[in-house]
């Protein structure tokens, strides 16, 4: 299963790595098609991060770095799993700047949009699913519920141990007091 894991992380990273080289190469091809969703993501990054530019550009550039970096972690399964996760958080911008079905009024370019749109939520799918592929090794929920089950058993093992060492004490003492000198 392995080779099939890695070959689908390949496909599934390719297009944040194009792209992501592309936005880097040429912020301000997208910046135009940005401005929307970048003037609407400005003040709440004003607000949690002030040391963050936010203008179009940068924003554009600082997308399209996050894009190229997790994708070729997606691809070469470093750390893939938080790699999927930051490609899912780049995804959902660039979605709704890059394809705004909702405010087309030409036919064929909302058909077009609508469709594109629906391919990102595949992706995002995708994105997601990687994200949750533990590579058939037990997850962190099973690791952490299979050590507190481990402790419980380790911990009446040793509650019974101590009971009958108890039991074992009190018999000897109870021999000892009954054998004279």
């Amino acid at each position: 299963m392995k080779p099939v894991r890695s070959l689908a992380r390949v496909m599934l990273s390719g297009i944040f790595v194009v792209s992501g080289a592309r936005g880097l190469q040429n912020p301000g091809q997208l910046a135009s098609t940005a401005k929307p969703v970048t003037d609407r993501l400005a003040p709440l990054i004003e607000n949690t991060m002030p040391g963050v530019p936010t203008d179009t550009e940068s924003l554009v550039r600082i997308n399209s770095a996050v894009q190229l970096g997790a994708g070729l972690m997606l691809a070469t399964g470093r750390f893939s799993r938080p790699a999927a996760l930051l490609l899912a958080g780049t995804l959902l911008p660039t979605t709704a700047a890059g394809h705004p079905f909702w405010s087309n009024d030409d036919p064929a370019t909302r058909t077009s949009n609508q469709v594109h749109f629906m391919k990102n939520l595949g992706l995002l799918g995708g994105l997601l699913l990687a994200a949750a592929d533990t590579e058939g090794r037990p997850g962190l929920r099973w690791r952490a519920g299979h050590r507190v089950g481990h402790s419980r058993r380790s911990v009446r093992r040793a509650v019974r141990t101590a009971r009958r060492e108890a039991r074992i004490a009190v018999r000897s003492a109870a021999t000892a007091r009954r054998i004279p000198g």
